[in-house]
């Protein structure tokens, strides 16, 4: 948990003028801490000298953001809002790892945001009773077979809210991304559901209260949206709109994309159909066509496997993340890269590099769709 100064200074450079999170992110991770940012503020060129003279002028001015910052925290505080930085280890392990996350988030609900199993659900804000009767199957079918899924969507009207009041009414956590603070919901007519979502999920955005609504903010949260799961599912769109702009991020990001197709001439599923066509998304009917292409293990399965003696040699020679990774795959006939670098808290990028030598080594092996299980 970070201390109040540490979140007050991370508030403050988020609102540094010409400061984008990739330049933000840097700035962390060369001087260890906001507080450090904050402190050595007239000094940057030293350390990153990259830096045009605009940018290090407005850091230079980080004094005069501080007050605005602090008023946030006294405001999210006294709102059971939490402030999560990119360094907090209760921020989204998932979205960590996407260059462009954002460096503060703004949370209110009791929903894990790294829970082992987590997808979007998005589509058209136009959609059709089909839109709309996926929404409720697939929710339905999904609480049967991978009952801690937590489903995220964007709150906004058509296949969103569709998602998240499935998601409600067969006990799936569900969060919604917002693209504006926590002092306002919109549309003002799923404020009811958002309540409902508080304790059955949450809401979050990297806004901070009194932003007003602003298109492009709704086109920037589509990143979050993607980033937060291990894949997005587009239920209907048409050939153009924020759905497919979420599929395209995704993909970018290496998450996995499924799409349900429509019938050839409806205008709300064109946009489904582009993508199975040009392979940007998997064609799914099902939440089973999905479980099994993630090679995720259905609740009967898991019951199945519970009741197996586990037998395996103690590996040796093990370093202490190898171990815990050996530890994570114990009695699982395999996982895959995502959840894996949820459960063990380690990067992605480490954990592909760890997972290498101990295929290497004939620890683990590399199975079909990109899951892994111990020899």
């Amino acid at each position: 948990m970070q201390t109040d100064r540490e979140i007050q200074c991370m508030i403050a450079l988020t609102r540094v003028p010409r400061l984008n999170v990739m330049i933000q992110r840097r700035l962390l991770d060369v001087m260890g801490s906001a507080v450090a940012v904050y402190e050595n503020r007239n000094d940057i060129k030293a350390v990153m000298p990259e830096l045009n003279d605009i940018v290090l002028r407005n850091l230079a001015g980080m004094d005069s953001l501080l007050p605005r910052a602090q008023q946030e925290l006294e405001w999210a505080q006294s709102k059971r809002v939490q402030c999560i930085c990119l360094n907090d280890s209760e921020y989204p392990a998932r979205l960590r790892e996407c260059d462009d996350a954002p460096t503060v988030l703004y949370y209110r609900g009791n929903a894990d945001l790294n829970s082992v199993h987590m997808i979007s659900m998005v589509g058209t804000r136009q959609c059709t009773e089909y839109g709309k009767d996926i929404c409720r199957h697939f929710t339905e079918e999904l609480a049967r077979q991978c009952p801690d899924c937590m489903v995220v969507s964007g709150l906004a009207y058509g296949i969103d809210i569709n998602a998240h009041r499935g998601a409600l009414g067969n006990g799936l956590p569900t969060v919604g991304v917002l693209a504006h603070g926590l002092d306002q919901i919109y549309p003002r007519m799923h404020f009811d559901t958002a309540v409902q979502m508080l304790q059955q999920g949450g809401l979050i955005t990297e806004y901070m209260s009194g932003t007003k609504l602003d298109k492009m903010n709704f086109v920037a949260r589509n990143r979050i949206v993607a980033g937060m799961c291990d894949a997005t599912v587009v239920v209907e769109s048409a050939s153009k709109g924020g759905s497919l702009i979420t599929a395209r991020i995704a993909n970018d990001y290496n998450r996995d994309v499924f799409a349900f197709p429509g019938r050839i001439h409806d205008e709300q599923s064109a946009g489904c159909n582009m993508l199975i066509r040009r392979n940007e998304a998997h064609l799914i009917t099902s939440v089973s066509d999905m479980l099994d292409m993630l090679g995720w293990t259905t609740a009967g399965q898991e019951s199945a496997q519970r009741g197996k003696p586990i037998q395996r040699e103690l590996f040796v020679d093990l370093t202490p993340d190898e171990q815990r990774v050996v530890d994570a795959l114990k009695g699982f006939d395999g996982k895959a890269l995502n959840q894996l670098s949820v459960e063990v808290d380690i990067s992605v990028g480490q954990l592909s590099a760890l997972l290498f030598n101990l295929e290497m080594r004939g620890v683990v092996k590399l199975m079909n769709g990109g899951m892994y299980r111990l020899l």
